[in-house]
């Protein structure tokens, strides 16, 4: 199932969700790309079953079906009897990974010559998906545990997760994953997370479409003066300060601040550009 634009018009009629809903009672795998996830689930073949979505779609499914499991960063999941895919060139991956596991891997190789693709390997559905550009830093490392964990990061930030409920998440004890971020980007998860919030409220106030204190909830912050200290410990100015700058025209960003996208959140910042 291949699912199509999100908004705009409805993705497909009852037939088809009727449909899908009696192949699944018949015990007929189900496969969800990209937005087909959405679709699936709508039917409600997605049960008790792990949902991989895209990084890019991750903030409307969570909103569309709170009640679900959901992954955001791997290619896809084969959960069962239910296969879900984050789209793109993960579909290939995929679709390599189904045909090593019913017709062997040498199959699979011949399907991914025959294609064009230049890996080798089929990749397998735990690898992840290609880090949105969100966060410079981790652009420099390879480690999954760190970018696992910065994509959680980046995926609540107007409400922080303690880094302790991060780390059970990815089966890391807190110490280890403040050893792995020390060793890999250089400076605590902790101070990483207040980092990219703040990167991210930097972006925000540049917009110029929220209050300050608007940007301090989102960025989960308990308070506008809270906010304002962290921010110009960062910056170097305050919220206001930068706000009044910009917006006269008069603010132009050193370098050391021109990260591009680094710490806006993509859901939002995709939305504008497209």
């Amino acid at each position: 199932m291949v699912g199509g634009l999100l908004q705009g018009r409805e993705q497909v009629g009852e037939q088809t969700l009727a449909y899908l809903r009696q192949a699944a009672s018949q015990g007929v795998a189900l496969v969800g790309v990209c937005t087909g996830v959405f679709v699936l689930c709508r039917a409600g073949v997605m049960k008790n079953r792990l949902c991989c979505v895209s990084w890019y779609h991750r903030q409307d499914f969570m909103e569309a079906f709170p009640d679900h499991n959901v992954s955001s960063d791997r290619l896809f999941v084969a959960d069962r009897s239910r296969i879900s895919c984050s789209g793109g060139a993960g579909t290939a991956d995929m679709a390599s990974y189904l045909l090593e596991k019913h017709f062997g891997k040498s199959t699979a190789q011949k399907a991914s010559h025959v294609l064009l693709l230049e890996r080798q390997a089929v990749r397998q559905q735990n690898l992840l998906q290609p880090t949105p550009p969100l966060m410079g830093e981790i652009r420099l490392t390879a480690n999954p545990h760190v970018k696992r964990a910065a994509m959680a990061m980046e995926q609540n930030m107007n409400e922080p997760v303690a880094i302790g409920v991060i780390a059970e998440q990815l089966g890391l004890s807190p110490r280890h994953l403040v050893r792995l971020f020390q060793t890999e980007i250089g400076m605590k998860p902790t101070d990483f997370y207040r980092l990219i919030r703040l990167r991210y409220a930097r972006a925000l106030l540049r917009q110029g479409d929220m209050s300050i204190t608007e940007i301090a909830i989102e960025t989960g912050f308990s308070d506008c003066a809270h906010f304002s200290r962290q921010f110009k410990a960062r910056f170097g100015l305050t919220p206001t300060e930068l706000r009044l700058m910009a917006s006269g025209g008069s603010y132009e960003e050193p370098a050391v601040f021109n990260d591009n996208y680094a710490g806006v959140r993509l859901f939002e910042e995709m939305e504008h550009v497209s």
